[in-house]
């Protein structure tokens, strides 16, 4: 260990820019053993890790660093694997340059970072290669039944958990295939989908029941799930996409970013999208316009340029530095072609038909605004206009309205419209209902996700178990 002053830092080989313009696989090869074992050899083992403690799940990185650097792979798996359901996953899609890599002592001290997320991959990868993924082995059959409503990353980690604890899982979906938006809303070359499609099956194996095309409030009222089941669990993330309020921004081709990246998936597994196939939301040949600053915005442009786009834009109301998406994300789009219009804001929409452009002013950084960001303010007389035939608006979402969707007025949210709930227990107004993940945090990361699976299956247990309980002593 300790090898960071000699060894420098050394991130896997990314494919070429031009390589990968041509396709939607991942961008960046696995590391081969002995790389992966020099490269976690930097790590300083410092006292107070950092790295762990600004992991959302507050994986032992310095230990599974080290049992890699000893060669010892298969250890190193088992103890990534103790605090995470998706080590692979998150390997690829966290922005480790703001959690883990960006908070590693060795960076601070101008050696840089250790690339825990490269590493993190590479063990997974290794273990389902070689076999050590083993099945899930649940305990004995509690007699009791849990409904999951959302297939995401909340949901599955609460279905693999209680599961593994005896309980009956039936997981719930409005889309055809599981994994929410690491199946439909990230693109293969951040998340290539067999890497999704392998974690499902294992959860499938297990028993575990998934219901897909399934639409709470339209096959059945929460109250007919509650009735069904023990206890449930809303992880259905958020997916209202925020809206834009400028003249023209209902004309055909300005398009929400969430629409755009489904389409796009939906045809990387071969379905029909008519959308996608009447050119409707196909970049080919257009001249894109993307608007935001956040990973989403980053999915959109990095998107386009693989569809064949004539110019790829993206249109930001900040600057680079107070951007909220990954630093990294925006140099891979920039290599690949896209170029950035800072300090941007739009104002109109110019077409009736179709989008022929986007009318936008320039923005300067004013005093910071309620969440401590400078608030962005239009600079008078800086008008200009960008050619556009795809508008896509990735400015984030909202909650949906899930009280009128599930039918069920009773169920309490904020004024945000995420779901309310009870942080000592994570459960909403209703007993026996908990919500977990996006919907009760707002928009976040995947990692967040997964730890508050993680969290919401120790108190759903704790109440299952009482619940039980109480039965017994009634009978």
């Amino acid at each position: 260990m300790l090898k960071f002053v000699t060894a420098p830092q050394d991130y896997p080989s990314k494919r070429s820019a031009e390589d990968r313009r041509a396709d939607f696989r991942e961008i960046a090869e696995r590391y081969a053993a002995p790389s992966a074992e020099a490269q976690a050899a930097r790590c300083s083992q410092c006292g107070v890790p950092y790295c762990s403690v600004h992991c959302p799940l507050h994986n032992h990185i310095p230990d599974w660093l080290r049992l890699t650097a000893e060669g010892r792979v298969r250890e190193a798996y088992e103890l990534s694997n103790a605090t995470s359901t998706m080590p692979e996953i998150c390997g690829r899609i966290c922005p480790q340059d703001r959690l883990c890599e960006g908070n590693c002592v060795i960076e601070f001290s101008g050696h840089g970072a250790v690339t825990i997320g490269s590493v993190e991959k590479f063990i997974t990868d290794t273990a389902w290669e070689e076999g050590w993924v083993e099945p899930i082995r649940p305990q004995p059959d509690r007699g009791q039944s849990v409904g999951v409503i959302g297939a995401g990353p909340a949901g599955l980690t609460t279905a693999e958990y209680l599961r593994t604890l005896g309980y009956a899982v039936h997981v719930y979906d409005r889309h055809d295939r599981p994994g929410g938006l690491l199946t439909y809303g990230i693109p293969g070359f951040k998340l290539e989908k067999q890497i999704i499609t392998r974690r499902v099956e294992r959860l499938r194996d297990a028993g575990i029941v998934f219901h897909e095309n399934f639409a709470v409030g339209r096959e059945a009222t929460l109250d007919q799930l509650r009735n069904k089941h023990d206890a449930l669990l809303i992880a259905t993330g958020v997916y209202k996409p925020r809206a834009i309020r400028a003249p023209g921004v209902g004309a055909p081709g300005v398009v929400d970013a969430l629409d755009y990246l489904i389409s796009s998936n939906r045809k990387g597994f071969g379905d029909a999208v008519p959308a996608f196939d009447d050119g409707s939301l196909d970049a080919a040949g257009k001249h894109v316009v993307v608007i935001g600053g956040g990973d989403t915005a980053m999915d959109c442009v990095r998107t386009a340029v693989r569809q064949g786009a004539a110019s790829v834009k993206c249109l930001y109301r900040r600057d680079r530095a107070n951007m909220p998406g990954s630093q990294r994300e925006v140099a891979h789009a920039e290599e690949e072609g896209v170029e950035f219009v800072w300090l941007s804001g739009p104002e109109a929409f110019d077409g009736t038909d179709a989008v022929t452009g986007v009318r936008a002013t320039r923005m300067r950084l004013g005093q910071p605004d309620a969440s401590g960001r400078r608030a962005p303010e239009p600079d008078a007389g800086s008008a200009f206009r960008l050619e556009a035939d795809l508008v896509i608006k990735a400015l984030g979402f909202d909650a949906e309205d899930l009280p009128r969707l599930f039918d069920a007025p009773e169920l309490g949210v904020t004024r945000w419209g995420t779901v309310r709930v009870d942080h000592k227990t994570m459960m909403t107004s209703l007993p026996g209902v908990f919500a977990a993940g996006d919907i009760v945090r707002g928009a976040s990361l995947v990692v967040w996700a997964i730890r508050d699976g993680r969290d919401v299956t120790e108190h759903m247990h704790a109440w299952l178990k009482a619940k039980a309980a109480r039965e017994r002593i009634a009978a």
